[in-house]
């Protein structure tokens, strides 16, 4: 009796739900929830996009909500075959060939303010999207996930956020994205042994006060220090050439500053020229025995449009000078302009994370991205899809393998990244920080190189 009744209901449900919406929208389906089932998944199985599947769903949006087994949720058409809405079978999901890992479902939180009120959210649900990609994939090679996401925008009171029970239950939680609402997430992280992932910029040094946190982002100071280091050991035998190019706006002089304090202690020998100043006067910095290496105290475009043209007039007049540079990471973002320079003057570029457009899972996770959410990954560096699914790979197989004893230590990785690689050391007493470094080197050869610190 109790099961009829409970059909009953069920079926009273979907007649009222259909006749409220019978006017506008037709539904392919009604899918009853599964355990380990994800928005993603769904989405995929029935070849529709996550916000197609969350418009048929409106209680999808309300902060907090994850999907339960036993669930009944509308699957619509797609807008193309809206139109027509012919009834269909729904998709079946190849069952995987890939062999059960023996550990355990780990469980994810998110917390960044995911909406669309503004640039940072926006940032964050396409970086939370790639989370969502990367669970896609694991679940594929027998990796099982749970993911819980709140939207923690800048005015919440992330204390209120964390009352839910399913906070608890989180093995990591990837946030949050303003230092205010850091300790209160970090002390709760800390009562209840949950790993805490911090994927971008932040204040202080709440790292050196937690050890549930783990610190991606690293200071302009701390990649200076980097960037210093790596360029004393490539190009020992080099003459340096720093070229001031007159942007009162830069910030590159705690580069240039220590990179020139640096060789003075050494006793190597450099020389100073301007953008401004003559051919003459220009050439006359550089050394006609020894390999040069060029510095600029700036990283804008147009500075180095001018220094790659005075090097080129260099280069004409004085055939047998031989110049490298070594650039910042903003010039990155100029490779589809400087790509020929780059590679004739053997540039190398420091940075933390590095996008290949033309790397074929790059590739791939691009399609992905833009046939399954229906919009193109944003035009910034680093992409913020591809640094979630970087991040949330590298973590997921890292607990996935070693559990609670996973620290993310060089030792311990289990994944190549495709945009953001990464590996930590603890912080003193603390938590950890990403140490992962690299330089973006251009060849003489037309090929490019990933030098990893």
């Amino acid at each position: 009796m109790k099961y009829l009744t409970r059909y009953a209901s069920f079926i009273l449900f979907l007649f009222l739900a259909l006749s409220a919406v019978g006017q506008t929208t037709k539904w392919r389906d009604m899918y009853k929830v599964k355990k380990k089932d994800t928005l993603f998944g769904i989405a995929r199985q029935y070849g529709i996009s996550i916000p197609e599947l969350m418009n048929a769903n409106p209680e999808m949006k309300v902060e907090g909500y994850s999907l339960k087994k036993g669930d009944y949720i509308f699957i619509p058409y797609s807008a193309p075959e809206a139109a027509t809405a012919k009834p269909t079978q729904p998709v079946t999901q190849a069952k995987s060939t890939v062999k059960q890992a023996v550990g355990r479902t780990v469980n994810i939180g998110v917390m960044l303010p995911l909406h669309d009120v503004d640039g940072d959210g926006r940032r964050m649900v396409e970086y939370y999207r790639g989370v969502l990609m990367a669970c896609d994939k694991l679940k594929k090679e027998g990796i099982s996930t749970s993911i819980h996401s709140w939207n923690v925008a800048i005015d919440a009171d992330v204390r209120t956020v964390l009352l839910d029970d399913n906070a608890k239950k989180c093995d990591l939680i990837f946030g949050p994205l303003y230092t205010k609402q850091l300790k209160s997430l970090a002390e709760f992280c800390t009562r209840n042994d949950i790993k805490l992932v911090v994927p971008f910029s932040i204040s202080g040094n709440d790292v050196e006060a937690y050890k549930q946190i783990y610190q991606i982002y690293q200071s302009p100071t701390k990649q200076n220090d980097a960037a210093i280091k790596a360029f004393l050991e490539r190009f020992p035998h080099h003459h340096a050439v720093f070229i001031d190019c007159n942007d009162t706006t830069s910030r590159k002089g705690i580069f240039t500053f220590g990179l020139r304090k640096q060789l003075d202690q050494r006793g190597i020998k450099y020389n100073i020229t301007n953008l401004k100043s003559s051919e003459e006067m220009f050439a006359k910095a550089f050394s006609r025995t020894e390999p040069n290496v060029v510095i600029l105290n700036t990283g804008r475009s147009p500075e180095l449009r001018v220094a790659l043209a005075k090097l080129d007039g260099l280069s004409v007049s004085y055939p047998q000078v031989r110049v490298s540079m070594f650039g910042y990471t903003e010039w990155l973002m100029y490779v589809d302009y400087y790509l020929p320079s780059f590679y004739k003057y053997d540039t190398y570029i420091p940075t933390t994370f590095y996008y290949n457009p033309v790397d074929s899972q790059t590739k791939e996770a691009i399609n992905n991205y833009t046939r399954w959410f229906h919009a193109s990954m944003q035009n910034a560096l680093p992409r913020f899809a591809l640094t979630g699914y970087d991040h949330a790979s590298y973590f997921v197989r890292g607990l996935w393998r070693y559990g609670k004893s996973f620290i993310g230590s060089k030792s311990q990785n289990v994944y190549k990244a495709m945009q953001t690689p990464l590996y930590f050391n603890k912080v003193g007493n603390g938590g950890y920080m990403n140490d992962c470094f690299q330089l973006i080197h251009y060849t003489g050869n037309q090929t490019i190189e990933s030098i990893n610190y």
